[in-house]
């Protein structure tokens, strides 16, 4: 039976930023060795991997695999070209040898057109999983997953937790009947409460578009107080550079998939999470909901360890958004979990990222 454990820890933006910059100030004296690739998931079916390492930093923990939402793929999000905006870059740092993925049809992956299953990821992130160990002397890889791209990485580790070292989710949904706002956008109009069947089509994305739902959370006039302009302009640069002639068209089969996950249809259950396991979320997030946490955090029996963070102020870009408005805690809280060697029991953190 797992220990339970149940600690409440302040994290407070300004030391969690002194630990960051710490860890940048190192990093700059490093140099970040990249080295992109493909790997065949199905016949004809190529993914786009990038490995990122800090080529003068010892190896020290488990491979990380991150794994992208229902949006851009793995670069906009995980290596953007801002300074000190890279989540692969500060989880390198810290020793880990870092892969991001993009599923098929999304970013730079073959499989466009198509409206991307969560078992067909969970396939893609199979063959990226099993190329990874075939490259290291590891047993599992840690996974990281944004939003969709967490809902496919539990369910990857309820099939094949054996590979899998440590879970982690951020603004990710799970299967619990609850409110959810976002959902409306995919409502049929015709019929109120159901599914509207044109939104699972794949979706045009033009920069307007990529940057509407974080405006949207954003509790300012001026974005730039949450979100470093640079970031939004490569933000967007990157996801438009991997743009198909006929424009850039986002895969949509994980609406419907969440639209019945949040009228509590489970996809995968946690209870059959059976490795350590992060949950976080921020209060500002439009994709999960504070259901989902307490959902997870009464369902999730037998994972050896789990932990919760919530961010307050924190948007569902968190990754992305200034230190001391979500990012800088969420990284903090991350490396301490992946370099957990002794996980043991539950923890529930509440990180104070901004105040209103």
């Amino acid at each position: 039976m797992m220990t339970k454990r149940r600690r409440v820890l302040a994290v407070l933006a300004v030391p969690a930023v002194m630990i960051l910059q710490g860890l940048w100030a190192a990093g700059e004296s490093w140099a970040f060795f990249r080295a992109d690739g493909w790997v065949e998931s199905e016949p004809g079916i190529r993914l786009f991997v990038r490995e990122i390492k800090a080529s003068m930093k010892e190896e020290e923990g488990s491979p990380v695999l991150l794994i992208h939402g229902g949006g851009p793929g793995s670069i906009p999000n995980f290596d953007p070209t801002v300074p000190h905006y890279s989540l692969a870059e500060d989880i390198a740092a810290a020793g880990h040898f870092v892969y991001m993925m993009d599923v098929r049809g999304f970013g730079k992956s073959g499989g466009r057109g198509s409206a991307v299953s969560a078992d067909e990821a969970v396939k893609d992130i199979g063959a990226v999983v099993d190329w990874i160990l075939r490259r290291c002397k590891d047993p599992g890889v840690a996974l990281v997953g944004i939003g969709a791209g967490g809902h496919w990485a539990a369910l990857y580790t309820t099939k094949h937790r054996d590979k899998v070292s440590r879970l982690v989710l951020l603004n990710t949904l799970y299967g619990v009947k609850a409110p959810w706002p976002a959902g409306r956008a995919f409502e049929d109009p015709k019929k109120p409460g159901t599914f509207n069947p044109a939104a699972e089509a794949s979706f045009p994305a033009d920069a307007a578009s990529l940057l509407g739902d974080w405006d949207r959370a954003i509790p300012d006039a001026d974005p730039s107080k949450w979100r470093d302009p640079r970031v939004a302009e490569a933000y967007v640069n990157l996801v438009l550079a991997d743009t198909a002639p006929d424009g850039l068209r986002i895969p949509g089969a994980f609406r419907r998939e969440h639209f019945e996950m949040a009228r509590g249809k489970k996809t995968w259950d946690a209870g059959d999470i059976r490795v350590p396991m992060l949950y976080a979320r921020g209060t500002l997030d439009h994709w999960s909901r504070p259901e989902d946490l307490r959902a997870l955090q009464a369902e999730l029996v037998n994972a050896p360890s789990r932990q919760f963070v919530v961010l307050h102020g924190a948007t569902h870009y968190l990754h992305l958004d200034r230190p001391e408005k979500g990012r800088a805690a969420f990284v903090h809280e991350l490396l301490l979990f992946l370099g957990d060697r002794v996980p043991a029991g539950e923890a529930q953190r509440e990180g104070k990222s901004a105040s209103r």
